[in-house]
């Protein structure tokens, strides 16, 4: 940052970060290069995220749509606030 202001993200918490995003829309990438777009319900220390109203994407394009999605810590690159 220019003349040393501190962004909003810099210096949080992760997990204050995720605490305040749950119940907004987020974007999960997986390892594999999947995406789950979907709101964010809950989070824990694992990095276990539970969605609802989720949409699957590969490759760009929409597979599937899901009421609730479960993605399990290990798998997961990032999580993004939409």
């Amino acid at each position: 940052m220019e003349n040393g202001a501190v962004s909003q993200s810099e210096g949080k918490d992760p997990s204050v970060f995720l605490g305040e995003i749950i119940g907004h829309p987020v974007t999960v990438k997986l390892n594999s290069g999947v995406v789950y777009r979907g709101e964010l319900q809950s989070v824990d220390g694992y990095m276990n995220i539970a969605l609802e109203k989720t949409d699957e994407i590969v490759n760009g394009a929409k597979r599937r749509h899901y009421g609730d999605a479960f993605v399990r810590g290990n798998n997961v690159m990032y999580i993004s606030a939409d």
